[in-house]
C-alpha cells in the first residue's frame, strides 16, 4: 500500500461503514423459524471451527430516539451490560469474560445489535444472558448515573475525531428534516437530562421479541440450537409497537463544510444521496458505487498520476429510504482544496456524461459477486451477513442480494448515475490540515491524585452459569498446518481450509526500514512501497489490474503482501502475485510521482500532532541515536533516485526472509507446487542483513503534551521498556496477570475501576508487547483533560496493587478463561488463522505456539504473577504523552 493511501486509510477506512454484503450460505445449512412471540430465529451451520456467534438485534434504533434525547438508543445499549433482572452487572461481566468469548454491541438508525462469540460449547449460556436481558434490563438510576460518564466520554472521542465530525454534519444535510439526520452516538446535553426512568421507557417501548430477530451462526447442532431457544425465550411475551417516524426525503440542497483537522493532508469530499435498501436500483447502485472505487477508474487515476496524493470513492452507510456514497481527493498541505473538490465533481460528472466503462461494470460484479463465496471464511462474518440482509435490508437472505447484482446490467448502472450524481446538489466538505505546535514537557506523575479502590465483593454466579468457572482446560486446536521451505529459503506453510471455494494468500518479508535504510537513504523503502501499485515488467498499473479483475482476485504487495481468490484461480492469482513481488516496474515515471507525493505527505506528516505523539513517546522510551529515532524528510525523499529504490529492494526482499501462509480449498500439495513453480526463479544475494532491534536499557519516566485543536479529548499513551525477552518464563504469568488487568470489560480491574465505577474514561487498553530483544508495557486511554491524572491514578494503583497481593481466584481462572479460549476464537476465521500462523513464523516460533502457551498459562500461580510484576513492571516508570488539550 502507497504511504499516503495508509494515511488516507486511516482516516477513511474506518468510516465507508456498511458495504454491501453479497454473502450466502448453503440452504441446507439454514435453519429458520418464528416463535408464537414474534421473535425469529435463523441458524447457520458452519464448522469452520469449534466457535458460534450470536447476534440479538432490535429493530430499534436512533430512528426511534425521542426528540430532544438522539443518543436514547445508544444510552439503552450501554444500559444492557449492566443489570437484569436475576442478572448483575458484575455477573454478567464475569460470566461474559469466563466464557472466553468476544462481546460487544452496535447502535445504528434502524436496529440496536448484540454480539458473542464464544466456544461452540458455550451457546447455552450466551443465549440465556440474552433471554435475561430481553426479560427485563433494570436501567436503575444509580447504574445509569455511573455508565453516563462512560458514554460521554464515548461522545468526547467521536467529536475528537474530524472525519466523524465532517460526516455527521454531511449526512444532517444530506438527510435533513428526517430520523436519519442524526446518527446513534447521542450528545452530553442530552444524557445529562437522561434518566433511568426515561431509558426504561424506551426499553419498555421497543426490546421484545416480536421487534427481535436472532442468528445463530458456527458449528451447531440447528435442531438442538432451536430446541434450546424455544425452552428460553418462548415464555417472554409479546408487546404492542409504537408507530414509527415516516421518512420523508426532502430535495438535496447543496452545502459546504470547512473543519479544520489533524490529518497531514487536505482532503476534499463530495457527497451524494444513493439508493436505499427499498429502493429498485439498489443493486445498481453498489455496482456504481464499486466502479467508482475501481483502481482502473478515473477517481484513483487521480492519485496514481499526480494529480493528487490519492483519490477514490467509498460508501457511506446504507438506510432503508436512502444512503450516501463520497468520491474523494487527498492533496498536499496548503493545495488549493476548491480546486480539488472541482477535479472530483468533474470526474464523477464525466462517469455521468459518458458512461461507466462495460468492463468495469462486468469487473465489479465478479468482484461483489466473490464476496458471497469468501463470507463463509469468518463465522462472525456470516452472523453478521444474516442480520444486515433480514433485519436491516428487509430481504429473505443474503443471496437475494447476490441474485439482484447478477441481474444489473450497464445501462442500470448508468441510469442509476443519471439519477443520483448531482453535482449541483451534493454535499462538499473541505478539511484542511492545522498544524497543533510540538510536544512540550508535561506534568506527568507529579502531584497525581490518590484513589482508594471501592470495595468489589466476590460474584456469585447464578446455577445455569457456574460451571464455565469449574472447567478451565486447555482447548484442543484443529488447525494441521503444513510446512516447506522452498530451495531459496520462502517458508511455505498451508493450511487446508474447504468451508468455502476460496483461497487466501498472506506473505511477509520479514524487514526493518529502520536498520536496513542506508543513511542518507531514509524514506526509500515508502517509496517503493509506494511502486509496487504500478505494476510489473510485463504488465502496467491497468493491465495488471485487470488481470486481477477478470479472476475477481483482491491483492495488495509490499513487505507484506496478500492474495485473496477463488480456488478455480488459485494458480493464476499466485502467478499474478509473485509477478508484483519478484518483477516489480519500478517505472521512472511513477518514481518521480510517488516520489513528489511521499515528500508533501511528509510534510504535512511531520507537523501532524499524531506524529508528533508517537515521535515524542519514541524519544523518551529510547536512547539518542537509536534506530527507531531516524526520520525520513521531505528534502531526504526528494534527493532520491530510483536507483536507490531498486538497490534497496534487492537488500530488503529476499526469498530467505520471506514467509507465505496459504489457506483455504487447495492442498498442501497443490499449494506447495503453485508457489515453488512462479516464486522459485527468486533469490538472494549477499548476507542476510540484520532485522531485530537491538536491546535498549530501561527508560526514565517522563511527560509530555502534544497540542491538537481538533481533540476535545486527551489521547493518553502511557509506556515503559522492560528488560525481557520473549524466552523469559515469565512472558506467561505477565501474560495472564495483564488478562486480570485488562481484556473482558467489567470483569477485569482498569475497565471496572476506570469505567464502570468512576466514568473516568470510555476505554482503557492494557498491552504486554514482547519480543525477540524488545518489550513494552503499554497503556492506553481516553478522557476529558481534567481527568487525566485521576485515570492515571488509577492505573498506577492497580499496577502496584498487582505487586504487593495475589490476584483473587476468580481473577485467575477469568483471566485463564480469556487466553485458553483464544485459541478456538482465533481459529474462527480464516483471515486470523492465516495472520496467526504468519506471526508465529516471522517471531521464529513454532506454529503450534498457541497450544504450547495456553498449557504454560493453566499452570501459572497468583504468587507466580505477583512476582513477575514486581520483578518487571514499573508503575512510576512510565513515558506518558497526552495529545489533545493541555491537562488540568
Amino acid at each position: 500500500m502507497r504511504f499516503i493511501d495508509r494515511l488516507a486509510c486511516t482516516a477513511l477506512c474506518s468510516l465507508a461503514l456498511l458495504a454491501i454484503s453479497v454473502r450466502a450460505a448453503a440452504d441446507e445449512d439454514v435453519t429458520r423459524a418464528t416463535l408464537p412471540n414474534g421473535l425469529r430465529v435463523v441458524i447457520v451451520r458452519d464448522a469452520l471451527a469449534p466457535v458460534v456467534s450470536t447476534e440479538m438485534t432490535y429493530l430499534a434504533g436512533s430512528d426511534e430516539a425521542p426528540r430532544g434525547f438522539p443518543g436514547m438508543a445508544h444510552a439503552q445499549e450501554h444500559m444492557m451490560f449492566r443489570s437484569s433482572k436475576g442478572l448483575s452487572t458484575a455477573q454478567l461481566a464475569d460470566i461474559s469474560a469466563a466464557i472466553g468469548g468476544d462481546m460487544n454491541a452496535q447502535t445504528e438508525n434502524t436496529v440496536t445489535r448484540y454480539f458473542y462469540t464464544v466456544p461452540a460449547n458455550r451457546l447455552d449460556i450466551a443465549l440465556h444472558i440474552e433471554a435475561i436481558r430481553m426479560r427485563g434490563a433494570l436501567d436503575t438510576q444509580a447504574d445509569w448515573s455511573e455508565e453516563r460518564g462512560a458514554i460521554e466520554q464515548e461522545v468526547a472521542q467521536d467529536l475528537s475525531n474530524p472525519f466523524y465530525r465532517f460526516f455527521s454534519t454531511a449526512l444532517g444535510d444530506i438527510y435533513k428534516g428526517t430520523p436519519y439526520e442524526h446518527d446513534a452516538l447521542g450528545t452530553r446535553p442530552s444524557f445529562q437530562k437522561t434518566t433511568g426512568a426515561a431509558l426504561k421507557s424506551f426499553y419498555d417501548k421497543w426490546y421484545h421479541p416480536n421487534n427481535a430477530l436472532l442468528v445463530i451462526a458456527g458449528d451447531v447442532d440447528p435442531a438442538s440450537a432451536l430446541d434450546r431457544v424455544k425452552r428460553l425465550f418462548s415464555g417472554i411475551p409479546k408487546a404492542p409497537l409504537p408507530a414509527r417516524m415516516p421518512v420523508r426525503l426532502r430535495p438535496l440542497a447543496p452545502a459546504r463544510i470547512a473543519l479544520d483537522t489533524d490529518f497531514p493532508f487536505s482532503l476534499s469530499l463530495v457527497a451524494y444521496r444513493m439508493p436505499g435498501y427499498e429502493n429498485a436500483d439498489w443493486a445498481a447502485g453498489q455496482v456504481l458505487q464499486d466502479v467508482l472505487a475501481s483502481r482502473r477508474g478515473e477517481l484513483y487515476a487521480l492519485g496514481a498520476s499526480g494529480k493528487a496524493l490519492a483519490g477514490g470513492f467509498f460508501p457511506g452507510s446504507g438506510l432503508p429510504k436512502s444512503a450516501a456514497g463520497f468520491a474523494y481527493a487527498a492533496v498536499a498541505p496548503g493545495s488549493d482544496a476548491s480546486a480539488a473538490v472541482k477535479t472530483v465533481k468533474d470526474v464523477v460528472a464525466g462517469y455521468v456524461v459518458s458512461g461507466v466503462p462495460q468492463d468495469l461494470v462486468e469487473a465489479s460484479k465478479r468482484r461483489l459477486l466473490a464476496q458471497a463465496a469468501f463470507s463463509r471464511n469468518s463465522i462472525s462474518g456470516l452472523a453478521d451477513a444474516w442480520t444486515e440482509a433480514l433485519a436491516i435490508e428487509g430481504r429473505s437472505s443474503p443471496q437475494d442480494d447476490v441474485a439482484a447484482i447478477q441481474k444489473v446490467t450497464k445501462a442500470d448502472v448508468d441510469a442509476v448515475a443519471h439519477r443520483y450524481l448531482h453535482n449541483d446538489s451534493a454535499v462538499v466538505g473541505v478539511l484542511t490540515p492545522k498544524p497543533s505546535g510540538k510536544a512540550v514537557a508535561g506534568k506527568g506523575f507529579g502531584g497525581a491524585e490518590s484513589f482508594a479502590p471501592k470495595d468489589t465483593k466476590p460474584t456469585t454466579l447464578p446455577d445455569w452459569a457456574k460451571e464455565v468457572l469449574a472447567d478451565v482446560s486447555v482447548p484442543k486446536s484443529d488447525l494441521n498446518p503444513t510446512e516447506k521451505v522452498l530451495a531459496n529459503g520462502i517458508h511455505v506453510i498451508v493450511q487446508r481450509e474447504t468451508i468455502s471455494p476460496t483461497v487466501t494468500v498472506v506473505g511477509r518479508v520479514k524487514s526493518n526500514a529502520d536498520l536496513e535504510e542506508p543513511q542518507g537513504k531514509e524514506g526509500v523503502s515508502l517509496v517503493l512501497e509506494g511502486l509496487f501499485s504500478y505494476g510489473t515488467q510485463t504488465k502496467d498499473r491497468l493491465a495488471f489490474q485487470k488481470a486481477l479483475d477478470d479472476i475477481g482476485a483482491q491483492e495488495s504487495v509490499g513487505s507484506r503482501f496478500s492474495l485473496s481468490v477463488l480456488s478455480s484461480h488459485f494458480d493464476e492469482g499466485v502467478q499474478l502475485l509473485a509477478d508484483n513481488v519478484l518483477h516489480p516496474a519500478l517505472p521512472q515515471s511513477a518514481f518521480t510521482i510517488v516520489r513528489t507525493q511521499t515528500s508533501q505527505a511528509l510534510s504535512g506528516e511531520l507537523q501532524s500532532p499524531e506524529y508528533l505523539a508517537q515521535r515524542a513517546l519514541n524519544g523518551a522510551l529510547y536512547p539518542k541515536g537509536d534506530p527507531v529515532q531516524r526520520e525520513a524528510t521531505p528534502a531526504g525523499v526528494t534527493a532520491l533516485s530510483v536507483d536507490d529504490v531498486k538497490a534497496y529492494y534487492a537488500r530488503a526482499f529476499r526469498p530467505d526472509l520471506t514467509t507465505i501462509v496459504v489457506i483455504g480449498d487447495v492442498t498442501a500439495e497443490q499449494a506447495q507446487a503453485s508457489v515453488a513453480k512462479w516464486f522459485s526463479a527468486w533469490s538472494s544475494t549477499g548476507d542476510r542483513p540484520q532485522t531485530d532491534l537491538p536491546p535498549v536499557p530501561l527508560n526514565q519516566p517522563a511527560a509530555s503534551n502534544v497540542p491538537n485543536s481538533s481533540r476535545v479529548q486527551d489521547a493518553v499513551q502511557m509506556a515503559e521498556t522492560l528488560a525481557l525477552s520473549r524466552s523469559d518464563p515469565d512472558y506467561y504469568a505477565l501474560q495472564v496477570g495483564d488478562h486480570v488487568l485488562g481484556g473482558a470489560f467489567y470483569a477485569t480491574r482498569l475497565y471496572r475501576d476506570v469505567r464502570q465505577q468512576e466514568g473516568l474514561a470510555y476505554y482503557v487498553g492494557n498491552q504486554l508487547n514482547v519480543g525477540k530483544t524488545r518489550a513494552t508495557y503499554t497503556v492506553t486511554f481516553g478522557s476529558d483533560p481534567e481527568k487525566v491524572g485521576k485515570v492515571r491514578s488509577i492505573i498506577q494503583r492497580d499496577l502496584r496493587a498487582m505487586q504487593t497481593a495475589p490476584v483473587t481466584a476468580n481473577e485467575l481462572r477469568l483471566a485463564k478463561a480469556l487466553l485458553l479460549q483464544e485459541i478456538p476464537l482465533s481459529e474462527s476465521s480464516e483471515d486470523s488463522i492465516a495472520s496467526g500462523l504468519l506471526s508465529a513464523s516471522i517471531d521464529g516460533l513454532p506454529l503450534n505456539e498457541p497450544e504450547l502457551a495456553a498449557r504454560r498459562y493453566a499452570s501459572v500461580t497468583a504468587e507466580q504473577i505477583q512476582a513477575a510484576f514486581a520483578k518487571w513492571i514499573r508503575p512510576d516508570g512510565f513515558v506518558e504523552v497526552v495529545q489533545g488539550p493541555q491537562p488540568h
